[in-house]
């Protein structure tokens, strides 16, 4: 099958769809898809926002044939996510030869733009019959850009809390404009969002940028809220910034995709592209954030040393306390990775600690197995217990995040209590916490290289007039990703997949469940 498609659509149903809405966020011109509604993809489309599209087949001389009326009978469910285009509010931009055609480097590879045609498929395993599902447009270079490169005024802006390999993105953002495209005159906005209103930049060219990925955090300095969507875009229009790269996590991507709405209703020519961070692995849609291989690396130090203390003593019970949040991906990564673990509590997972199949009795049972044990604890696990016992107001900071309390000196303080009090029994407790520690350091060699693509996909995406996007491994490829599809939800560990299951396997822990929940 060949999937060259056209946009021809029947002209009754196109205008009563336009008139009543827009799906100026779905396509782009220069693609040459064929859009076939049925009835209940119309019904679809209405109701998610999505436009289905369906594939055509080709003869011997790959001439598309029309197939609309067998569509109608049989419809395959290709769905496909388009990100928005500057040429759908402003249709009459220029293009350009991309001056990858020209380049030394490019000059080898047999394939050296992507193909509009190119879409990776949100879901790779599928039973034979299914619908297709969810694709998106793959990124890489395109043949035509939309850009100048002497005319692009760049800018460059991290947001949030610190991860592995920011600077790393930052660098390959500066050395792709300037190296792959031509392009020098490239800002840097510190401080956060903030920054676009308080007048903090400095100029960015390779040389400032050259040794920047072997340092932790970013050399922009960062900060959480502070948008102000109205100000920012003022900001970028007064400035001449024709391309805006933001790098950041749910909240800095929602910020994103305001600024991208505020850009169109301005008309403004900005192509502005979203980079996702956050080192608790929990955007949706996308393989893996960045910063999360080099975070449960170095969780395994902690780890390792939390097992060398408990080995050492009589019944040594050790804690160590990673990050997440919400999603408890770290942890359970770290677990499966360590061997060293007993027991691995994330938020997804509720937990007891009395009773039978509790934690309190887990944790005696291990002691005499063993002598010792260790508690990887993400730190969003057990909230509820730990706001209970201190009647602590809820609170959130300057992101609209939850602010946790610390469960692992909780926890820490319930064991040793029960097992004291209770069980007259004494223990070595051991409590561990490395979380900023992991925040800062500087990215591993694998998230170096997967910084490298991000930051690449993000320049080739903007340089061809795409914006309000960001960009992700989709089954390992990278694509261009609606940005509200990455926030709508939160990427979490699922207590039904094998990979949760396998962790049970390996630490032979309490599920804490019973077989009905």
């Amino acid at each position: 099958m060949d999937l060259s498609l056209s946009l021809s659509s029947p002209p009754n149903l196109h205008f009563s769809l336009t008139k009543s809405l827009s799906f100026s966020t779905r396509f782009h011109k220069p693609l040459p898809f064929f859009t076939n509604f049925t009835s209940n993809s119309q019904i679809y489309s209405i109701i998610t926002g999505y436009q289905p599209i369906k594939a055509q087949s080709s003869n011997q001389n790959n001439t598309p044939i029309d197939t609309a009326d067998a569509a109608a009978d049989d419809d395959d469910g290709f769905i496909f996510e388009d990100v928005p285009h500057l040429t759908n509010f402003l249709p009459d931009l220029p293009t350009y030869p991309n001056p990858l055609k020209y380049s030394q480097a490019y000059a080898i590879v047999k394939n050296t733009f992507v193909s509009p045609e190119d879409v990776l498929a949100q879901q790779i395993v599928v039973q034979k019959g299914s619908p297709r599902g969810v694709h998106f447009r793959r990124a890489g270079p395109r043949e035509k850009v939309y850009f100048k490169p002497e005319e692009v005024r760049a800018c460059i802006v991290t947001c949030g809390g610190l991860c592995p390999g920011i600077n790393t993105v930052i660098r390959e953002i500066v050395c792709g404009l300037n190296y792959m495209y031509g392009v020098s005159n490239i800002l840097g906005i510190e401080g956060g969002y903030r920054g676009f209103y308080s007048k903090n930049t400095m100029e960015l060219n390779p040389k400032v940028v050259n040794d920047i990925h072997k340092r932790g955090g970013t050399i922009l300095q960062t900060s959480r809220g502070g948008h102000d969507t109205n100000k920012i875009v003022d900001n970028i229009q007064d400035r001449g910034i024709n391309q805006v790269y933001i790098i950041g996590g749910d909240g800095t991507q929602k910020g994103a995709a305001a600024i991208f709405k505020e850009v169109e209703k301005r008309r403004l020519p900005v192509a502005v592209a979203g980079i996702p961070k956050t080192i608790d692995n929990d955007i949706a849609v996308i393989d893996k954030s960045f910063g999360f291989d080099t975070a449960v690396e170095e969780a395994q130090r902690a780890i390792n040393a939390a097992h060398v203390e408990v080995e050492s003593v009589e019944n040594g019970v050790g804690i160590v306390k990673l990050m997440g949040r919400y999603s408890g991906f770290i942890a359970m990564f770290a677990t499966l990775a360590s061997r060293d673990v007993d027991c691995c509590l994330i938020p997804e997972s509720p937990f007891y600690l009395e009773g039978q199949g509790g934690l309190f009795e887990f944790v005696q049972r291990r002691l005499k197995e063993n002598g010792h044990m260790v508690i990887v604890l993400a730190e969003g696990a057990g909230q509820e217990y730990v706001s209970q016992s201190v009647n602590a107001p809820e609170e959130k900071d300057a992101s609209g995040n939850k602010l946790l309390l610390d469960v692992g000196l909780w926890l820490t303080q319930q064991i040793k209590d029960h097992f004291t009090t209770v069980k007259k029994m004494a223990i070595n407790m051991k409590y561990i916490d490395p979380t900023y520690m992991i925040r800062a350091v500087p990215s591993n060699a694998y998230d170096n290289i997967y910084c490298t693509l991000l930051a690449q996909s993000a320049v080739h995406g903007a340089m061809a007039g795409y914006s309000g996007f960001t960009v992700g491994p989709v089954n390992s490829r990278h694509a261009y990703i609606p940005i509200e599809r990455v926030t709508e939800a939160t990427n979490v560990v699922k207590l039904t997949d094998r990979m949760w299951a396998r962790l049970l396997a390996s630490t032979n822990q309490p599920i804490f469940l019973d077989r009905h929940e």
